[in-house]
């Protein structure tokens, strides 16, 4: 095995021995932060100015310009290059597919969103149409998803209830009035776009400050806690509807209570057939389901068990006249063609601001978990940053064309994917087939009762009741994550998905300092013939050595754990300055009264030797010292551990020069050991090197450190094997 030369002059040397072990022998001086500065390395002479700098960031040119626009429209890197023969013919399938899904779950999805069904349908065009150009995922299905449109429900709700909408009955016989659910509806679709116009800017906004990590802060558990919730909160809202009972819908905290006591409340006035038909349909879909999971590998296709609800109820309503004859409530009216763009109410923007953010950051966190789970799956990348871009433009501009929120679904991306869909061609399909339901055959499904709508729902909702499961399984694993779990449920249950998100994102920030807070420490020993530090509580291999305790806390030293930091250093070394002073003080105070005492002694002998006869025994005794009190310590040196350290502020640094100071008062030397450079650089700008405090005491590795600490003492056992 060759080796550079230089390696070897430095005295670095990897060899293979028979039985083809990498052996390390290295020989060197001990290093510390002054040596390496001085010796082994120089900073680069970095001469660019800002303006220079600037200047570059905003150059343009042809490669640049390429560049940008292959990020910006994703579409144009795989394009040119599609594969009609391969793809082509999987893509057309898996539209077809998807889009029989898409139909029903669009006019099921705006019920939740508290506006008519054909804006359901608008939403599952216009937004998917545009991200097969802007995003950048091959397999997600992005369109009207439960959790968004449940939350733009619950808005709608709010800023536009049934009370504000009075309409007295035309006799005037009658002084109870009803509800104009013309002009209601009108409302909540401008609450509705409006709220989509927001978070579409936020979304793009977000995109264009490379925002996209925001997500990193919408850990699984929460996530999966929170969806859960929101599968809660849409399956009470559905019990209405597959029993036909008309109550009144409610929002904000305590909301899902309230929902559920009026429904149970007027449950004597269920409509039978209704009933009846929801719960054929729940079954029948539940059978498809079940059937397309267990022959998923012999099926081309799954069983388009939605479209077929939809189509056999929509028939059997139209053929019994279940709306006129029985009194089952069903879709009604939906316009044929496409709306005008009109600009969206911003009179409603300051009540909307807050629930924007909400549901902005709820349907990135959806979408970039689905993109993320498949381009791993089928070996591509996407960029976090630009599907918050192709949100936030699919949001924006669709709103202009009277659609609400949207976001991807779990169900039919997983049926767009495992019907063979190689790219978003497979979506485009899709809303086009939506585009030809509502141009052509929307007045079809005007018979369609809403119990089947609602049974589609609540089928749907089995794969995040399914999660559920995280439960036992964190239990074994992580009891933070399960905690951060259940909070974010119970939070989005009790008091709304709006608060409940907030709620469980300010609880999981909390954990994170929870976790600093309660980090762990040890203190090393050294393995004889390895190098090796380790924990001396848990290995029996690892030896301190006498006189030096060596420091190892798993945490960043900052201003919320700083004071934990010392605290927790002077507990396990064993060695508390403060307690070292007052033993000092103590011992020089026993030290004085011991000299007192040996002088009134010695006082004492000299007149007791006047006044004995000379021969006397008397004269032979002897006289005993007072035994002074031996150092308090036996500890010199602390090495403090600082590999897990990423980052030290202005008043973690000042925690440690004032404990070092303290240490120093009592003659027992603090050093530091295995420092990165980027923390280096951050003590240099803190000024941390000033005073007694030198870089001399900083050594790159903690081996370094425990050899200058035992250098002074070369009688000590360990020294020679270290060397």
């Amino acid at each position: 095995m060759s080796l550079p030369v230089d390696m070897e002059q430095d005295g670095a040397v990897a060899r293979e021995d028979a039985d083809s072990t990498l052996m390390y022998r290295i020989e060197r001086p001990v290093y510390n932060e002054t040596s390496i500065r001085s010796q082994l390395l120089s900073r680069k002479n970095n001469s660019t100015t800002f303006r220079e700098r600037l200047a570059n960031h905003f150059r343009c040119s042809s490669a640049r310009a390429k560049a940008v626009a292959l990020s910006s429209l994703p579409i144009l890197t795989w394009l040119p290059s599609y594969p009609v023969k391969q793809y082509l013919f999987s893509d057309v399938v898996s539209g077809l597919s998807t889009a029989v899904v898409q139909l029903p779950q669009g006019l099921a999805y705006a019920m939740l969103a508290a506006v008519p069904p054909v804006y359901g349908l608008y939403s599952s065009f216009y937004p998917v149409l545009l991200y097969t150009f802007f995003g950048t995922s091959r397999h997600i299905s992005v369109g009207t998803f439960a959790v968004i449109s449940l939350m733009i429900g619950g808005v709608a709700l709010r800023e536009a209830p049934d009370s504000m909408f009075p309409l007295l009955p035309a006799n005037a016989s009658n002084v109870s009035a009803v509800v104009d659910t013309e002009a209601r509806d009108a409302r909540r679709v401008q609450v509705a776009v409006m709220l989509t116009t927001l978070v579409g800017i936020i979304q793009f906004v977000f995109g264009l400050l490379r925002f996209g990590f925001v997500a990193i802060y919408l850990t699984e558990p929460l996530v999966r806690g929170f969806t859960t919730a929101a599968a809660v909160h849409v399956f009470i809202s559905q019990i209405k509807y597959l029993l036909g009972v008309k109550t009144q819908r409610f929002s904000g905290p305590l909301a899902i209570i309230y929902s559920a006591k009026a429904v149970f409340t007027d449950i004597t006035s269920t409509n039978v057939v209704s009933l009846i038909l929801g719960l054929v349909c729940i079954i029948v879909l539940y059978f498809v389901k079940d059937m397309n999971e267990r022959f998923k590998k012999k099926l081309p296709i799954p069983i388009p068990g939605e479209i077929i609800i939809v189509m056999v109820s929509t028939g059997v309503s139209y053929g019994l006249s279940l709306s006129a004859d029985h009194k089952v409530d069903v879709v009604g009216y939906i316009p044929s063609g496409l709306l005008p763009p009109a600009a969206p109410d911003f009179s409603l923007l300051p009540n909307l601001i807050t629930d924007s953010f909400a549901v902005a950051i709820v349907g990135f966190s959806m979408d970039i978990s689905l993109a993320k789970t498949f381009a791993l799956k089928h070996g591509y990348s996407v960029d976090g940053n630009q599907e918050l871009i192709a949100l936030g433009l699919c949001n924006f501009i669709s709103s202009f064309f009277q659609t609400f929120a949207i976001s991807c679904s779990m169900s039919r991306s997983l049926v767009q994917e495992s019907t063979g869909g190689k790219t978003q061609i497979a979506g485009l399909l899709a809303s086009l087939m939506v585009l030809l339901v509502v141009v052509a055959v929307g007045f079809v499904f005007q018979p369609l009762p809403q119990t089947a709508l609602a049974a589609i729902i609540m089928v749907n909702l089995l794969g995040m009741f399914k999660q559920f499961r995280d439960i036992p399984n964190l239990w074994r694993t992580t009891k933070i994550e399960l905690v951060i779990w259940l909070v974010a449920f119970i939070a989005s249950v009790l008091l709304g998905l709006d608060f409940g998100l907030l709620v469980a994102i300010v609880f999981a920030i909390l954990t994170v300092i929870y976790r600093t807070q309660s980090s762990k420490s040890a203190v090393l020993g050294y393995v004889p013939g390895t190098g090796l530090y380790c924990d001396v509580d848990e290995y029996e291999e690892a030896v301190e050595y006498e006189g030096i305790k060596i420091f190892h806390c798993n945490s960043s030293i900052y201003f919320a754990n700083s004071d934990l930091y010392v605290n927790t250093l002077k507990e396990k070394t064993g060695v508390n300055p403060e307690n070292l002073q007052a033993a000092r003080k103590a011992r020089k105070k026993q030290e004085k009264a011991n000299d007192n005492q040996n002088a009134q002694l010695r006082i004492c002998v000299k007149e007791e030797h006047r006044n004995v006869p000379s021969g006397d025994s008397r004269a032979e005794t002897n006289t005993e010292e007072v035994v002074y009190l031996k150092s308090p310590s036996t500890v010199h040196s602390i090495v403090l551990d600082w590999t897990p350290v990423s980052f030290v502020d202005s008043v973690g640094a000042k925690a440690i020069k004032q404990v070092i100071k303290q240490y120093a008062a009592v003659d027992v030397q603090v050093v530091i050991a295995a420092c990165s450079r980027v923390v280096l650089a951050d003590l240099d700008t803190l000024q941390f090197f000033t005073g007694v405090m030198t870089t001399d005491m900083v050594f790159p590795t903690v081996h370094d450190a425990v050899l200058h600490c035992t250098s002074p003492r070369p009688a000590a056992a360990p020294a020679n094997e270290l060397t």
